[in-house]
Order: structure tokens, then C-alpha cells, then sequence
């Protein structure tokens, strides 16, 4: 594989171009990586350097060509039942009082923002109908920038590391595999909406208004201070009075925003609109 140079004023002007379109903020300390993560689709294009590459970006009203520039500036690190406290709360503490509140035949509206591959909307399903709420009690939506991981999602085929903490009975229940690949059943897929959404477009953020409980959990992480502070007010204005935003546990809105309340449940925090 050749080697092309990322010069230091076009990756500046690389960077501002996704942070504009993404909010996602990257530090100088990443150009080598941004580099090395981008090579590949240059020569995929027959491109001779990274200033033609950006020109094809900003001229190509393809979301495809954005999604792939988005899917290879961040990690789509995910899979099924992470950060499985956080999980329990949800479905043990959250989830009953939001239904207890529910008038006549309401769901409760769950939003997996940034949901990437899938797994985490889809683990939120499974863990909802093994606790015994129906269908009708209650509707899953994943969203994420990335038509190609959304794409992935709907396919809902999964890799041995993205099963590897599914505990068995789910497994046999909701899955088939041949050890290397697993299929994830259709009852399953059919439950959770997809859709495209920009974190940072507020008029795009407004497709999925009253929500009950929004999980972006290790987003965040990818904005700066003033990207996170534009994210976590249009998920605010997103959620029902009393809804929750539930984020990574070792994340926090600290200094970001005082719009929500803390409620520590068991250890971990959950920030509720008020």
C-alpha cells in the first residue's frame, strides 16, 4: 500500500469540514491516524493526495461518501449487553415507573442514539420481553450518522465479539449461528425502528420528539465541549417531562449542562428531565 502524506493545512481544513458536519472534534494528536484510516479509500478512488479526496467530499451529495469519512474518524466499538449495570437499571428500576405512568395503552419510547451496529437497541428488546412486557408496551428506535451501520443494523448479522457477553439462553432463544457468524431472529429485527440522524441537526433531532428514555452512551466522547453542550440540549428538548438520558458510566454532564437531573440509582447515574 503506497503512501500519501496528509499535509498539516489539509488536515486542518479536513477536520473543520467534519466537525462542521458532525460535531465530532478531532485533536491534533489524531492526524496520524485520521491518515492512516483514510489511505484506504483514496486509493479505492485512484486519488493522488489528500487535498482531491476533500474536493470530492465537499462536492458529492452522496451520504454514502459522508458516512464512510464519519465511520473512519470514530470506533464503532460495540456489542450486545455492554455495560450490563446500566442495563439492569433500565429494565428494573426505569422502565416500571415509566409504564406505571402511561395512560391506557401508551408505549414507552426508548431512542438508542448513536446505536451504531445495532446491538445495544437490540439488546434493550430482548432484556425487555424476557422481563414479560409485550410488544405493545413498549418501541425501540436506533438512529446513527451512518447509513453503512445502519445498514448493518436492519442485516442484524453479528460477529463471535459482538455475542460474546450474551448470556446462553438468550442466545439459544434469539440467535442462529455456526460459531462464527449469528443471526439475530427476525421477531427481534422487526421490533426496532432505524433512522438516519445527525446528533448535532437539531431539525433532524426533531423525528424522534417524546421519547421516554434516550440512551447515547460513549458518544459523547467524540465532541468538544461546546458540540457536547449543542447534543445534550436537543436530546433535552427530545425527551418527555420526567424522561431519562442515560450515558456511559464512566461518562458525565458535568460542566456540560445542569439542564437535567442527577438520580443515582444503584451506584450509577441516570440524568432525568425535569
Amino acid at each position: 500500500m503506497l503512501s500519501i502524506p496528509l499535509p498539516d493545512s489539509t488536515f486542518r481544513d479536513l477536520r473543520d469540514y467534519i466537525y462542521e458536519k458532525s460535531g465530532i472534534y478531532i485533536s491534533d494528536t489524531k492526524k496520524y491516524l485520521i491518515e492512516n484510516r483514510l489511505l484506504r479509500i483514496l486509493q479505492e478512488k485512484n486519488l493522488n493526495n489528500f487535498e482531491d479526496y476533500l474536493r470530492v467530499i465537499k462536492c458529492s451529495s452522496n451520504g454514502n461518501e459522508h458516512g464512510r469519512l464519519f465511520d473512519a474518524v470514530t470506533t464503532n466499538e460495540t456489542y450486545f449487553f455492554r455495560e450490563p449495570d446500566q442495563l439492569n437499571i433500565f429494565v428494573n428500576d426505569i422502565m416500571p415507573r415509566l409504564s406505571g405512568q402511561k395512560k391506557g395503552s401508551q408505549p414507552v419510547k426508548i431512542w438508542s442514539a448513536a446505536c451504531s451496529t445495532g446491538e445495544e437497541p437490540y439488546t434493550l428488546t430482548m432484556m425487555l420481553l424476557e422481563k414479560g412486557y409485550n410488544q405493545k408496551q413498549f418501541e425501540v428506535f436506533g438512529s446513527d450518522l451512518s447509513e453503512a451501520v445502519l445498514q448493518s443494523s436492519k442485516n442484524a448479522l453479528y460477529n463471535s465479539y459482538s455475542i460474546r457477553n450474551i448470556p446462553d439462553n438468550y442466545l439459544k432463544k434469539y440467535f442462529s449461528g455456526n460459531g462464527q457468524t449469528y443471526s439475530l431472529s427476525a421477531s427481534i429485527k422487526n421490533m426496532v425502528k432505524f433512522m438516519k440522524i445527525n446528533l448535532i441537526d437539531e431539525k433532524n433531532m426533531g423525528s424522534l420528539r417524546n421519547t421516554d428514555v434516550i440512551f447515547c452512551r460513549n458518544t459523547l466522547i467524540y465532541f468538544d465541549v461546546k458540540s457536547k453542550q449543542r447534543v445534550t440540549s436537543h436530546l433535552y428538548n427530545c425527551l418527555n417531562p420526567g424522561g431519562y438520558l442515560i450515558i456511559g458510566s464512566s461518562e458525565s454532564l458535568h460542566n456540560i449542562t445542569m439542564a437535567f437531573m442527577s438520580n443515582l440509582l444503584n451506584r450509577l447515574i441516570a440524568y432525568q428531565k425535569v
